[in-house]
């Protein structure tokens, strides 16, 4: 989940006026909703030929083939993004208009990495602690799966880095072996 700080610095007004509109129409579930169906694509194109349709189609496949459909509110939003050549920071608006809907709700976004996939149980164990450490209500978990991390997983919640992961550990190791063994070669 690493950021863009530029494009995360221009998305954060159009997220808090997205956010602020949602709770002013009352809609705020209905584009939160939305926003969850997109998580993890790229909006790449809107199909404007839709402009009166209930739900519009939103492609997200630079071919046009693979397309999900959003409430009416979000595809308003999404024109005015075309019509400022914004469209592309429609990811980073998405992930920091989630971070208000969560933060308003006691939610927090945890980005996991791990090394295999998490079975349900684990999933549910990590969560179970995780709201112990933090007090909220809820977790939503982001898992990224990285082979490079050999073993293990690493945790990221908010500005702390909890990193479990056997490659780290490995490297630790390393560090203190060249650490003694360069005091070994000085006393030679």
């Amino acid at each position: 989940m690493s950021r863009n700080p530029l494009a995360s610095k221009i998305a954060v007004p159009y997220a808090r006026a997205l956010y602020d509109y949602s709770v002013e129409q009352n809609v705020m579930h209905k584009i939160t909703a939305d926003f969850q169906n997109l998580e993890g694509k790229i909006v790449v194109a809107l199909d404007v030929q839709n402009e009166t349709e209930e739900l519009i189609p939103v492609f997200t496949s630079k071919d046009q083939t693979e397309r999900i459909f959003i409430s009416e509110h979000l595809g308003k939003f999404f024109r005015v993004l075309v019509k400022r050549n914004r469209l592309n920071l429609a990811s980073e608006i998405s992930k920091n208009y989630l971070e208000l809907v969560y933060k308003t709700a006691s939610v927090k976004m945890v980005e996991v990495s791990t090394a295999f996939p998490f079975t349900t149980v684990q999933k549910l164990n990590l969560i179970k602690k995780l709201k112990e450490l933090t007090n909220a209500r809820e977790i939503r978990l982001v898992i990224n799966v990285d082979s490079s991390l050999i073993g293990g997983f690493l945790v990221k919640l908010d500005s702390n880095v909890l990193d479990f992961t056997i490659k780290n550990q490995l490297e630790n190791l390393a560090k203190e072996l060249g650490c003694t063994l360069g005091r070994l070669d000085q006393t030679d």
